[in-house]
């Protein structure tokens, strides 16, 4: 498998990694777009640990991956709302019903233990540990009221809002927040000079 670079960042700070995934299709462009991109968003997320053989992962997984996502932003989304999506929970528990994978712990090198898979990744059972968090999320009510959509401009990012006051309104102070002051200054410049 090769390392497909992309201009967009990937961004792991939603809280959650079934929120993670559904970030992966926020604008301004779709970010698992190859397999290349899946691999990374993989590792990233800490679904596999670094340096594992990544190479039965293929188009038909950044498809199931893609698919899934939909089905969990829908859900997720859905639950924000009060509305139900059945169709979408359907899919989240077919797919929470896998197992998923196996870890074990190893020695490394330095003697320390390190995380490892218990074999080769599967894609069933990665999606699988992506639905669980899902269904952790959606069925734990102090995790579920934490549960936020970016009040940015052109920002559909969901996050856990985890912070003291529970205020929080962007999915990230540096990104949004700071998009949101630069536009708020620039307001008030064009008011202070009309």
């Amino acid at each position: 498998m090769t390392v497909a670079t992309s201009s967009c960042a990937l961004r792991f700070d939603s809280g959650r990694l079934c929120l993670d995934l559904v970030a992966t299709a926020a604008p301004p462009e779709e970010q698992l777009d190859g397999i290349g991109r899946l691999g990374e968003w993989l590792v990233g997320a800490g679904l596999v640990p670094p340096g594992s053989a990544l190479g039965a992962v293929d188009e038909q997984w950044v498809r199931r991956f893609t698919e899934a996502r939909e089905y969990v932003a829908d859900l997720v989304r859905a639950e924000l709302g009060g509305r139900p999506a059945p169709r979408a929970l359907d899919h989240v528990n077919a797919l929470a019903a896998d197992p998923p994978p196996g870890i074990r712990a190893v020695r490394a090198a330095d003697g320390s233990l390190v995380r490892t898979l218990g074999g080769a990744p599967e894609c069933a059972a990665l999606l699988a540990a992506v639905a669980r968090d899902t269904v952790d999320l959606l069925t734990d009510p102090e995790a579920r009221d934490r549960l936020r959509q970016c009040e940015g401009d052109n920002c559909r990012r969901l996050y856990l809002d985890t912070s003291r006051g529970r205020r929080r309104r962007w999915c990230s102070s540096e990104v949004c927040g700071n998009r949101e002051r630069v536009a708020r200054h620039r307001r008030r410049a064009v008011a202070a000079r009309a």
